[in-house]
Parts: structure tokens; C-alpha cells; sequence
């Protein structure tokens, strides 16, 4: 029984943290719905939140390049260069 108390206890207090969790709306653009498509694949767009506007394109460039090939990524040629040009032009320096 007392398991159970515990276990509705936590739950109820993790509830309003679930609440505030906002999904990232990218910048509009063009190439904004490639970003989305690719690289939400994997992981948070947040990420290019927290990386702007510190990155320059040699960054974003390493960045991507860095997601195809140590990640694996299955980024195609056009929407790497897609997805580096919008990042510039929307998260860069």
C-alpha cells in the first residue's frame, strides 16, 4: 500500500514539471522544414537555440558534417547544404 501512495505521489508531483516543456519553433525561412525534418531525427532543436549566435558558417558546417559522419546522420548533399545555409542566415553570427 504504501508503494502505491509513493508511486501516485511522484507522479502527481512530476505533472507540472511536463507542463512547461515548450516545443521549438524555428525562425521561418527558407530551409527552416529541412532542419526540422533532419536533424529532429535525432535530437532537440533546441540544440541550435544553444548554439546561437556564437556559430559562424565554419561552424554549422562542422557541426553537420560532424552529424553525417560521426553520427551517422542520413543527411543528403543538398539538405546538408540546405541546413547549413539556413543556420547561417537564422542562428549565425
Amino acid at each position: 500500500m504504501k508503494s502505491l501512495v509513493f508511486a501516485v505521489l511522484l507522479l502527481v508531483l512530476a505533472l507540472p514539471a511536463g507542463a512547461d516543456e515548450r516545443t521549438l519553433k524555428l525562425k521561418e525561412g527558407a530551409g527552416a522544414e529541412v532542419v526540422a525534418n533532419n536533424c529532429s531525427a535525432c535530437h532537440s532543436l533546441d540544440y541550435v537555440v544553444l548554439n546561437s549566435p556564437f556559430p559562424t558558417r565554419a561552424m554549422w558546417q562542422t557541426e553537420v558534417a560532424k552529424m553525417i559522419k560521426a553520427y551517422g546522420a542520413d543527411i543528403s548533399a543538398e539538405d546538408a547544404k540546405a541546413i547549413i545555409d539556413y543556420l547561417t542566415n537564422n542562428y549565425g553570427s
